[in-house]
């Protein structure tokens, strides 16, 4: 069995080892990946597994604290962000100050590390079960294509935002690795880096800098729900768009558009149309896995 933890993660290591492999996601969706306790009855799945795939950058701390004490010896543990930057390349921002350690893990927002996240998934797998090794990488080798035809599709987008409307501001910050690769800037991100709401004071003030830069909308998250964001919104005379995802794939499990690649379809196409750009470049891509 193969174990993973968040949603886009989980996609990406179905797309590799389909149905070659046992797969389980452990954490839900909709859930605080970064704040998500695993439950007793957990200990199971992790003590079977034959691989654990982690994101890493501190976002799965008490999961990988009972994977230590619960996984198996001979069991190995894949954290692909660690695998895909280093720590210079870290990013401290509003949600993830840097005087709290913890770097912002969301890299799989840029494309092109969830292509090198892919890549490593690749090449674990082949090295856990080595006589499906070349099923591991023409499927790899596909989905590479794909990744790649989104990454592009996305650059198309982004670019029909208007200059001055190419900055982000978000209620969870998600966006760090996101924005440098598409050719956009997080000006200020909402809530608070214990993940409580934000104090009125932090409040007043980003409803002054809205006010100031002129910015066409605010973005919220589907998985941190927040009251404050529309009374924001309001106070500022912006628009507040509630459904921004970063690790929660859209649609009902089973649908075409419940993957990591909708995912990201569903989330440039809302921040292009509410900062005036165009997708015309998104609707041309199939969201749907087609590995088996």
């Amino acid at each position: 069995m193969v174990l993973t933890t968040v949603s886009p993660l989980t996609d990406i290591v179905h797309n590799i080892g389909g149905g070659l492999i046992e797969l389980h996601g452990l954490i839900p969706e909709g859930t605080d990946s970064h704040t998500f306790e695993p439950a007793p009855s957990d200990v199971r799945f992790i003590s079977e597994a034959d691989l654990i795939i982690l994101n890493g950058l501190h976002l799965e701390t008490p999961v990988e604290r009972l994977v230590a004490a619960n996984k198996k010896p001979a069991t190995g543990t894949l954290k692909l962000g660690d695998g895909s930057i280093t720590e210079k390349d870290w990013v401290f921002d509003f949600s993830f100050p840097k005087e709290k350690g913890d770097p912002n893990p969301h890299l799989w927002l840029n494309v092109a590390y969830a292509m090198r996240y892919a890549e490593l998934v690749r090449d674990a797998l082949a090295q856990l079960d080595p006589a499906d090794k070349q099923i591991f990488e023409q499927n790899a080798q596909k989905y590479l294509v794909r990744l790649s035809q989104l990454d592009e599709a996305i650059h198309v987008a982004m670019k029909t935002i208007p200059d001055k409307n190419r900055r982000l501001i978000t209620y969870h910050d998600s966006f760090a690795y996101f924005c440098p690769r598409y050719g956009c800037a997080v000006i200020a991100a909402i809530q608070p880096s214990d993940f409580s709401e934000p104090a009125p004071q932090d409040v007043a003030a980003l409803i002054d800098q809205l006010k100031m830069e002129h910015v066409p909308a605010i973005f919220g998250s589907e998985v941190f729900p927040s009251k404050v964001l529309r009374q924001i919104g309001k106070e500022a005379g912006v628009k507040y768009v509630s459904t921004l995802r970063d690790d929660d794939l859209p649609g009902p499990p089973g649908s075409p558009e419940h993957t990591y690649i909708g995912m990201m379809i569903e989330d440039v196409s809302t921040i292009v149309h509410a900062l005036g750009g165009r997708d015309e470049s998104l609707k041309r891509l199939d969201p749907a896995d087609r590995v088996r």
